[in-house]
């Protein structure tokens, strides 16, 4: 399976535009794009499936894929490629069975034994994280920082995404870790340029 290695996450809070992010990311990376349409908890799934018509809308000419997080019924209404499954979502084997044996389905992991676990039940990549502090997202555990990821990375065969408080600085470390790509929030979402930010990353990532 092929996937790109950057992966943008949609950010939805309050004063934030995911869509304006996402169109000045996707001239610059293409299929190299991976677009994770995630809202915030008490969206409803009317607000989530109308975002993600619009992302899959505008990565379709790119061949940037969209994948959704947590709701698998809005990834299935809107043809996405995949989706990704959390701690607290469905059991990956569950959301294989939701999603088909073909789609890309992504789920999360911070150390070796649950992630052998998600690969076995049928995730094509892992999520891996939080590697550095992050603001982001609330409650989330400690991070585990490039050792973390080395440690994951070692024990799959699918790709690792590494995920949390992750910049075009941190990158090659996570690289040289053994991370095959990242997921970034802020990174895209708080640049005063996204679409530099985003050349940025994608040089690191492919240095």
């Amino acid at each position: 399976m092929s996937l790109g290695r950057l992966h943008l996450i949609t950010d939805t809070r309050p004063g934030r535009d995911p869509l304006a992010v996402l169109r000045a990311a996707l001239p610059v990376a293409g299929a190299d794009l991976v677009v994770q349409v995630r809202v915030e908890d008490d969206a409803t799934d009317r607000e989530a499936y109308e975002l993600a018509c619009r992302v899959t809308e505008a990565c379709r000419p790119y061949g940037a894929r969209c994948l959704v997080n947590d709701r698998l019924h809005v990834a299935l209404a809107v043809d996405a490629a995949g989706g990704h499954v959390g701690a607290d979502d469905l059991p990956v084997a569950a959301a294989r069975r939701v999603l088909g044996p073909d789609a890309v389905l992504g789920a999360t992991a911070r150390e070796p034994v649950s992630a052998r676990a998600a690969v076995d039940a049928g995730a094509s990549y892992l999520g891996v994280g939080p590697c550095h502090a992050t603001t982001t997202k609330s409650g989330l555990p400690d991070p585990i920082g490039t050792e973390g990821i080395r440690a994951v990375a070692e024990a799959v065969s699918v790709p690792v995404i590494a995920i949390g408080g992750v910049t075009a600085a941190t990158v090659p470390a996570l690289r040289a870790a053994g991370a095959y790509g990242v997921a970034v929030v802020g990174a895209l979402s708080l640049a005063a340029d996204p679409a530099h930010a985003t050349a940025e990353l994608l040089r690191a990532l492919t240095r």
